[in-house]
């Protein structure tokens, strides 16, 4: 279907809404400025405010009719830490920080989508507009549990979406199952005895039960976990010694990287197996280990009844450029801790092309303004359709 008129007519405010916030990122916990001018235009609007969930969250709240079924909207709201370097009218006024995985976007089309719903009320219900800080791994969306979100807003399903390049502005995946994988760290420290490099004999070299330790970490993946079951194991940090003392071998060497997978199975599988390489790499030299593995983040997997309810909507918006088929994605959203505490379903939103730095994380990112109707629109249809008015 066309969007909407009244969304429309909406879109010159919203796009000018989202280069805004894109010209002033916040990193995550901080985002004071972006959740102050969403209180600002959610009580505009008539609809009740809650401050304060995860330190900057916010959650509006509208209520029409005598509907009993209650569902909530997640935006997430934080930046990144990183320089943006494409030159353009709103590129970002802070140094260091950048929007560049478009939560701009994705807070521009909620608030649309209640300032929307506030004016249309078509619909029979409870609706919950949770803006939520620090996505970007700094752990909001937990914050905002355990500060009581789902206690005080009780949600019957909750709905996530994030913009994904690749997928033209009018196009939309909905699938069901493992969309985002669980995203943990880990870290070894192997300790020996540091001793001069022309007398290794006389020390217990770390540096060698790490590389022993890193060339036999992918077996893991490779020759433990079942083929059938993806995962990952990174190692994306290594100190050791100092490159202004070549003739010295450390005392320590410190390894850091992030374990991925869909599965709680075999997310166990990859803590454990981690560790007894490092403890037996460690015995193998002779050295001591300390190891530790973090759980940040548990794979956002999509229940089964609230696809299907967000397939309906996307289908009414979209039509025939709905895909029901599309990879899962490696990386990780804490809009996991959300999908534990309510039946969910996240959603994939084009952003156009995946060229010329378009990707995200990239300092060219920009989301696509082409996406925003198309965005409001279906947070609009979900709810209208989920919370249908009685005639």
């Amino acid at each position: 279907m066309p969007i909407p008129a009244r969304i429309e007519t909406d879109l010159p405010f919203l796009t000018e809404l989202r280069r805004d916030l894109h010209a002033h990122p916040e990193l995550g916990f901080e985002e004071e400025r972006t959740s102050g001018i969403v209180v600002r235009l959610l009580d505009e609007a008539g609809i009740k405010v809650h401050r304060g969930l995860g330190g900057t969250g916010v959650v509006g709240t509208l209520r029409v009719g005598n509907g009993t079924r209650t569902i909530g909207l997640r935006a997430d709201m934080d930046a990144l830490a990183m320089p943006e370097m494409a030159d353009r009218p709103h590129k970002s006024r802070s140094d260091g920080k950048m929007h560049a995985c478009g939560h701009d976007g994705h807070t521009t089309m909620l608030v649309g989508a209640a300032r929307h719903l506030a004016a249309t009320r078509d619909f029979s219900g409870t609706v919950h507009f949770i803006f939520q800080p620090a996505e970007e791994g700094r752990g909001g969306a937990r914050k905002m549990v355990e500060d009581g979100l789902f206690e005080l807003f009780p949600c019957d399903a909750v709905y996530g979406l994030h913009n994904m390049p690749g997928l033209a502005v009018d196009e939309i995946a909905v699938v069901e199952g493992p969309q985002l994988a669980s995203s943990d760290s880990w870290r070894v420290t192997f300790r020996g005895t540091g001793t001069h490099g022309a007398k290794p004999h006389l020390g217990k070299d770390p540096i060698t039960a790490a590389g022993t330790f890193l060339t036999s970490l992918q077996t893991i993946v490779g020759r433990v976990v079942d083929p059938l079951q993806p995962a990952v194991v990174s190692a994306c940090s290594l100190q050791a010694g100092d490159p202004k003392a070549l003739n010295v071998i450390p005392d320590i060497v410190e390894i850091g990287g992030t374990a991925r997978t869909y599965s709680p199975e075999v997310r166990d599988q990859l803590e454990e197996e981690i560790g007894r390489l490092a403890n037996g790499t460690a015995a193998m030299f002779g050295i001591a280990v300390d190891y530790q593995f973090e759980r940040r983040i548990p794979p956002v997997v999509n229940d089964s009844d609230a696809t299907a309810r967000a397939l309906g909507a996307a289908g009414a918006v979209f039509a025939e450029r709905v895909r029901t088929s599309f990879p899962p994605s490696t990386a990780g959203d804490d809009f996991a801790f959300f999908g534990q505490n309510a039946p969910g379903c996240y959603v994939w939103l084009g952003n156009g092309p995946a060229v010329d730095g378009a990707l995200h994380h990239n300092t060219a990112y920009d989301f696509n303004d082409g996406a925003i109707g198309y965005g409001v629109a279906f947070w609009t249809t979900l709810v209208e359709r989920e919370l249908k008015a009685a005639l």
